[in-house]
Order: C-alpha cells, then sequence, then structure tokens
C-alpha cells in the first residue's frame, strides 16, 4: 500500500456543520410545496448536488415539475442557505478539523477540498479555513455528482498525487462511493451504519491524527 501524501476533505459534515443549514432550507421549501421534509429523508441528500437534491425532494413530495419552475425552486433554496451560512464564524468548525489540517501541512501532506457545495469559498472564508487548503474542488469546477468521482480524480490531479496515494474525509455514503471508484482511502465520518464501506469510520476528526492517517 502507498503511503498517504495527500487528503481530500468533504466540507459540509466534514470540516463545518452546515448541514443543518442545508436541511432547514429544504425542509422550508418542502413545507411551500405543501409536503413533510423529515430528517432521516434528509439523508438522502448528503453529499448530491443541489439539482439532484431537489428532485429527490420533489420525487419525496410527489411532484413533477418542469426544469425551469425546478430551476427557480433550487435558487430560491440556496439563497435562503447563503443567507445562513454568511454569518457563519470559525466557532463553527467541527471537533478536531482545524488541528488535524495543522497537523497535515506540519507535516508536508497536501490538502484539498473536494465538495459538490458551489457556495464553498463563503464558508471556508467566514470560517478562517482557506488557508489550510493547497486546491480546492468545489461544485463551480465539476460537472457530476457524488457518486462520481470527478471531485476527487480533480483533487488529485490539482494536488498531483496519484489517487492510491489520497484518503479522502467523508460523511456521506456518496462520497465513500466515490472515493472507493476513484481508486483511494477513505475515511467515514459519523456512523459505520451509514459509512459502512470506508477504509475506517471515526465520529469525528479529533479522533484522527497523521500518524493514524499513515496506518490506513
Amino acid at each position: 500500500m502507498s503511503p498517504i501524501h495527500a487528503c481530500l476533505f468533504d466540507l459540509d459534515g466534514v470540516l463545518v456543520d452546515t448541514a443543518k443549514y442545508h436541511y432547514l432550507a429544504w425542509q422550508r421549501l418542502a413545507e411551500e410545496l405543501g409536503f413533510e421534509f423529515t430528517l432521516k429523508d434528509n439523508e438522502k441528500l448528503k453529499g448530491v448536488s443541489r439539482a439532484a437534491s431537489l428532485d429527490i425532494l420533489l420525487g419525496i413530495g410527489g411532484i413533477e415539475l418542469d426544469d425551469q419552475r425546478k430551476l427557480e425552486l433550487a435558487e430560491r433554496k440556496n439563497r435562503w442557505y447563503v443567507d445562513s451560512i454568511s454569518t457563519m464564524g470559525a466557532s463553527e468548525i467541527l471537533p478536531g478539523a482545524l488541528e488535524f489540517l495543522q497537523a497535515c501541512r506540519a507535516q508536508g501532506i497536501k490538502v484539498a477540498l473536494g465538495s459538490a457545495s458551489k457556495n464553498a469559498m463563503i464558508i471556508l472564508n467566514n470560517t478562517g479555513l482557506t488557508p489550510y487548503f493547497d486546491a480546492i474542488i468545489d461544485g463551480t469546477h465539476t460537472s457530476q455528482a457524488k457518486p462520481n468521482p470527478e471531485v476527487f480524480l480533480l483533487g488529485a490531479k490539482a494536488l498531483d498525487t496519484l489517487p492510491d496515494q489520497c484518503v479522502v474525509f467523508e460523511d456521506a455514503e456518496a462520497g465513500i462511493e466515490a472515493a472507493t471508484r476513484a481508486g483511494m482511502r477513505s475515511v467515514g465520518i459519523g456512523s459505520a451504519q451509514n459509512l459502512g464501506h470506508a477504509t475506517i469510520v471515526v465520529s469525528s476528526l479529533a479522533e484522527m491524527s497523521t500518524e493514524r492517517l499513515q496506518q490506513l
């Protein structure tokens, strides 16, 4: 097994706690459309693009709309979400995330973001995390949503690192599948029940160290 030279991080639910803002915005949209959207339903949206998330939500509500109407709804949901994250600060960085990013940098391990979010730069700048990344691949750079491995393969390319030298950190099943399809090892952040296909699963980045990283 090749040594680890790079770490690729999803954003929401891995580095920062923005998942709640997504959920509240989708829930508000569902209420306007006349149906309930639960936390259990929200699990299906983790790691999924905005357009695909809207399709899932509409499917839950049994609603069919034309492309123009769907575009309007997706933009409305995004406005609500951006309003929420615009007030974010460093306090919403998840436990252990900043310390692990700092440790990776200190050990010369390259770091990239691999997120479907088109609002990643707002979040990274507001939380002060931007300087810790050597490359940022977000939803403005990709055409394929996870579980397609595009975002992670672009990250490895940007870091000039082979896929088998990369580890992906993800909180979504679709993201773990994308890492596997990219030929990368993966660390699931959350529950083994949901992320059983990851190389290992931890509850947060507070459980990670550069020593543990090299044992994967």
